[in-house]
């Protein structure tokens, strides 16, 4: 039942969230546990930014590294494309 929703209650960054999926509940976690520590990573790397503030840059690095992987997936299907037809050729000569 993927469409079920769950709650998670985790902590980020010292302060309580409840998140809500249809994820599963590790899943859930996993999440809540690389946000905080990509928090405490830009906390550690800068003075006094406000909380909003490195929310905001944790969620410019995920969508930077989202869309590196999407750049990267788009490759492994253009190659896997090439092989197939490739592999077609041989098949066929």
């Amino acid at each position: 039942m993927s469409g079920e929703k769950k709650r998670y209650k985790a902590t980020i960054a010292g302060k309580s969230y409840t998140i809500v999926g249809s994820r599963p509940t590790e899943h859930l976690q996993l999440v809540a546990e690389t946000v905080d520590e990509q928090i405490n990573q830009i906390k550690s790397l800068t003075d006094n930014l406000e909380l909003d503030k490195m929310a905001v840059l944790t969620a410019v690095n995920a969508v930077s590294d989202q869309l590196e992987m999407q750049i990267e997936m788009e490759k492994m299907r253009q190659k896997i494309t090439e092989l197939e037809t490739k592999l077609a050729k041989f098949e066929e000569g």
